[in-house]
C-alpha cells in the first residue's frame, strides 16, 4: 500500500486530508511537527510527504532541506497558504516535486498525488510553450515575451488547463471540474471571471470566448 505522511499542524485540515487519502486507498500517517516528521522519516519509507511551510517548530523549507540532504526521495508536495511566486520558487529549487496554496480542493489534491505517484512521472513536462507565452510548471510561472506574469494559485491552474489543451475549446462545464474540482452552481459566473483575469494577463486576443461553447486558448 502506498504510505503518504501528512505534515500539518492544523488540527481540522489533518482529519480531512487522513479521512480522504485513507478512503482512497492510501496509508496515511500524520506529522503536527517538523521534527517529528523528521523522526518518522527515519524509519519509515513514505511514497509521498505533504509538507506544510508553516510549522511552529522546524519550518517546511528546513524540513525539506533536510530530507533531501539525507537521500530520502519520496515526492513532496508543499502546502501552504503563502502565494508569493519566492516561496514557491524556494520550495521546488530546495527538491519539492510540487505546490499548492491554501485553499485547494480535494480532487485537485489527489490529481497531483496521483501524478507523482506515476512510475514515469520523470517524463512529465515541465515546461509548456504556445507561441510566445510560456509556462513552467515547475516553478508554478508563467512568461508573456519574456516578462514574468504573476499568477494567483487558481489563475495558474486556469492557465495549465489551457495550455495543455490549446486551440481545444473548454466548455464552462470542463473548467469548473478541472480547475475548481467541484460542482459549482451552473448559473455561477466564476469562471468567466477568472478567465477575465487571465485574458488581462495574458492579453485579450490568448483566449477567444465561443459563444455558447466555452473558450478557447490561441496559439498565437
Amino acid at each position: 500500500m502506498t504510505r503518504i505522511l501528512i505534515v500539518e499542524d492544523e488540527e481540522r485540515i489533518c482529519s480531512f486530508l487522513q479521512k480522504g487519502l485513507r478512503s482512497n486507498g492510501y496509508a496515511a500517517s500524520v506529522a503536527r511537527l517538523g521534527q517529528e516528521a523528521l523522526t518518522l522519516c527515519s524509519t519509515t519509507n513514505f511514497d509521498l510527504i505533504l509538507l506544510d511551510i508553516g510549522l511552529p517548530d522546524v519550518n517546511g523549507f528546513e524540513v525539506l532541506r533536510r530530507l533531501r540532504a539525507q537521500k530520502r526521495r519520496a515526492a513532496v508536495i508543499m502546502l501552504t497558504a503563502r502565494d508569493a511566486v519566492g516561496d514557491r520558487v524556494a520550495g521546488l529549487e530546495g527538491g519539492a516535486d510540487d505546490y499548492l496554496t491554501k485553499p485547494f480542493s480535494f480532487d485537485e489534491l489527489l490529481a497531483r498525488i496521483r501524478l507523482r505517484l506515476r512510475p514515469d512521472r520523470s517524463e512529465e513536462p515541465t515546461i509548456i510553450k504556445v507561441g510566445e507565452a510560456v509556462l513552467d510548471l515547475r516553478t508554478r510561472t508563467l512568461s508573456v515575451g519574456g516578462k514574468t506574469v504573476e499568477l494567483s494559485a487558481r489563475e495558474f491552474a486556469l492557465a495549465e488547463l489551457f495550455f495543455r489543451h490549446p486551440r481545444q475549446v473548454l466548455s464552462r462545464e470542463q473548467v469548473l471540474s478541472n480547475v475548481w474540482g467541484y460542482d459549482y452552481d451552473p448559473g455561477s459566473n466564476v469562471v468567466d471571471v477568472y478567465v477575465g483575469y487571465l485574458r488581462k494577463k495574458l492579453g485579450k486576443e490568448r483566449i477567444k470566448a465561443m459563444r455558447g461553447m466555452g473558450y478557447r486558448l490561441e496559439m498565437g
